[in-house]
């Protein structure tokens, strides 16, 4: 079982700056905790022992608030002193995993998901990158992506209206640290549009479905749908 998860969480959160204003996207509040914590005790109750935090955008906040320990987990910090694209800082993360395969989850995503579950397909496809999908009705936002009857990717769709009933990427993943520490990547690089979407066809990138509950808190539509959201599920 895989145990380490690498949490991206060095953005600033632009479009939250209307209602976050103070602190880096996954500290945003949500019901007197921020929402970082939420998707800690998610990784902890999934088993993770060891997170591997991406930061940038004050980071010093998160450092203050979790410190190196979080329930069973121990917590490490790589730090982007200029920002680095979703690529570039989980490439960096990734050489502090310690085993072959890490978690991959965005620090404003929170999908419900049963980790074992999606590390398993994983395995027995013998995928070197296996995203966790949603299907959405109205994919828009997100962009969609096609897989065949095996789940292996066929393709990713860009962002456009009128996109509805699509599998979305739900941001988790399971990866293998080889793939990328050898593809010769860049120091930053859009993880989405430079690797996911050019190494898809040569590459056993696989996608599972899950119909978990699923939230983004990047707008601040969002955002406040957390906190009422939050209240029932996570309380």
């Amino acid at each position: 079982m895989c145990n380490e998860a690498i949490i991206l969480a060095g953005g600033a959160g632009t479009r939250l700056k209307g209602v976050v204003p103070d602190r880096p996207k996954p500290m945003a509040d949500i019901g007197g905790k921020p929402f970082l914590e939420y998707l800690l005790n998610y990784l902890s109750v999934n088993q993770i022992t060891r997170v591997i935090l991406s930061v940038g955008f004050k980071a010093d906040q998160i450092k203050n608030h979790f410190g190196n320990r979080f329930k069973n987990m121990d917590i490490c910090y790589v730090v982007e002193d200029i920002p680095l694209g979703t690529g570039g800082g989980i490439l960096k993360s990734a050489e502090r995993v310690t085993g072959n395969h890490a978690f991959i989850v965005n620090g404003d995503t929170l999908f419900n998901i049963d980790l074992k579950r999606l590390a398993d397909f994983h395995r027995q496809k013998g995928a070197s990158l296996t995203i966790a999908l949603k299907r959405m009705e109205d994919a828009s936002r997100y962009g969609s992506i096609e897989v065949n009857e095996t789940g292996r990717i066929n393709a990713f769709r860009e962002k456009e209206t009128g996109i509805s009933n699509a599998f979305i990427n739900g941001g988790t993943y399971i990866i293998s640290k080889k793939i990328l520490l050898n593809s010769g990547l860049p120091e930053k690089f859009s993880f989405e549009k430079d690797f996911l979407e050019k190494k898809y066809i040569q590459e056993d990138f696989f996608g599972l479905e899950f119909d978990n509950y699923f939230i983004d808190i990047g707008i601040p539509s969002t955002y406040q749908q957390a906190q009422t959201d939050f209240l029932d599920k996570f309380s």
